[in-house]
């Protein structure tokens, strides 16, 4: 039988120690941070340092709260949680694709990271354009805010 609940393997590391002036998206961030992975996952990491950009899966850990419904950055009105970005998800967890810039040993040094210092890892995946971009994707209810923006700024 398979195992079902998670575990962080390592640690993020970022300079936001709360909520307030943390970036949003990693797009919109330059902020660098490590990523620590634990000893013994360590192995893994091989051949990480061919991928520009890897994805982060991490959890929300400094929140309790559960919402299916809540009001996003850019908006005025309530949506569904699965159509936004809130930690506030039933399960906590987040991800967030960042640039890879360094491996030594089990730290990786990244930029771009959105989320807040000591956040537990869960997973690392390396992002592939081929795979991972759609030209062609729709933004939902965003696409009509995000028009001609450079930034998440409203």
């Amino acid at each position: 039988m398979p195992k079902t609940a998670t575990r962080p393997i390592g640690t993020i590391y970022t300079p936001f120690k709360e909520p307030a002036g943390c970036p949003i998206q990693p797009r919109f961030s330059r902020a660098r941070g490590l990523v620590e992975v634990l000893p013994r996952y360590a192995t893994g990491l091989r051949g990480i340092t061919r991928f520009s950009h890897i994805y982060l899966v991490y959890r929300f850990d400094r929140t309790d709260k559960e919402s299916l419904v809540a009001r996003p950055y850019l908006e005025k009105r309530k949506r569904g949680i699965f159509t936004i970005r809130s930690p506030h998800r039933p399960n906590h967890i987040g991800i967030s694709v960042v640039r890879l810039l360094s491996r030594r040993g089990p730290t990786l040094t990244v930029s771009g990271v959105d989320m807040l210092n000591l956040t537990p890892l869960l997973d690392i995946k390396p992002y592939v354009p081929r795979f991972d971009s759609f030209a062609r994707a729709s933004s939902g209810w965003l696409a009509s805010r995000l028009k001609g923006r450079r930034s998440a700024k409203a």
